[in-house]
């Protein structure tokens, strides 16, 4: 019987080039974060978890009422025993946000999407205030984002440092799209990877922006790191793959960045994913 030599494709079927340069590829995503039952390790009908128990009939409640707007359930007085049931139960999402100021704020979302925890820290790291909210975003947040921040970049210079070419026009554009951005309006974004900029371009950039209070990190493929700068809805949105290497790079005119927030369907699914938990529980 005659074989038949079938053609390989793919990594390695092919000769190498002759001037010596190997085609790369890109590496693909190698870890996805998916929702998985929190393991709890105590009985949440137990005695002496009634604190727990009244915490989360409260958050079921806010998690049904969405989007009506509930305040934050308090877990300051929770007792050790309690508040690590808690810790257990709400886990870490995908989502911390760290707010600086005279107290620091950390806040996390956890496992159920649209749930978020707050705790407000003291000079010494240490949770002074504890709580748990619910929302397409925490209202600290927002509050904290661009609280005394300049309204419009300076663009009055008599020199430019040497080496700055491309950011003057883009401080012109951005200055146009905050006098006409409104909360909640369409975000205009400035891809900053696509332009021609030098060190002395991004670095000018970032001195007449300024620094914010905000930092937001989102995990999934890789890391996005959106950073609130000194100029009011202006935030400098950067996207890094599995290596910790910068793949976009971008300036944004909005409120907060979407892919920072919870969405209604998140929250509805919260919902129906703590039921599930409590029943269990």
């Amino acid at each position: 019987m005659t074989s038949i030599s079938l053609p390989i494709f793919g990594q390695g079927s092919q000769p190498a080039e002759e001037d010596g340069v190997a085609l790369e590829y890109l590496q693909m995503p190698q870890e996805m974060a998916t929702y998985a039952m929190p393991q709890i390790s105590t009985d949440l009908n137990a005695v002496d978890l009634t604190q727990a128990n009244s915490v989360l009939q409260q958050l079921q409640q806010s998690l049904a009422a969405f989007p009506s707007v509930s305040g934050p359930i308090e877990l300051t007085q929770l007792d050790a025993g309690n508040r690590g049931f808690i810790d257990e139960l709400l886990g870490e999402g995908e989502v911390s946000v760290i707010c600086s100021g005279e107290q620091d704020i950390r806040i996390q979302e956890s496992v159920l999407a649209g749930v978020w925890r707050l705790q407000k820290l003291n000079s010494r790291q240490q949770t002074v205030h504890d709580a748990v909210e619910v929302g397409i975003i925490p209202q600290q947040l927002s509050q904290s984002a661009f609280s005394g921040t300049a309204g419009q970049i300076d663009t009055t210079w008599t020199e430019l440092p040497a080496g700055v070419m491309n950011a003057p026009p883009l401080l012109a554009e951005l200055n146009a799209k905050i006098a006409e951005y409104r909360p909640g309006g369409e975000a205009h974004s400035i891809n900053l990877s696509l332009l021609p900029q030098t060190e002395q371009d991004l670095a000018f950039l970032a001195q007449r922006l300024g620094g914010g209070s905000v930092t937001i990190l989102s995990r999934g493929y890789g890391n996005c790191r959106i950073t609130a700068t000194g100029t009011t809805f202006v935030w400098r949105v950067q996207y890094f793959n599995s290596e910790d290497t910068l793949i976009l790079n971008t300036l944004e005119v909005s409120d907060v960045r979407s892919v920072a927030c919870a969405s209604p369907e998140d929250i509805a699914d919260s919902c129906e994913g703590l039921q599930e938990i409590l029943k269990v529980y």
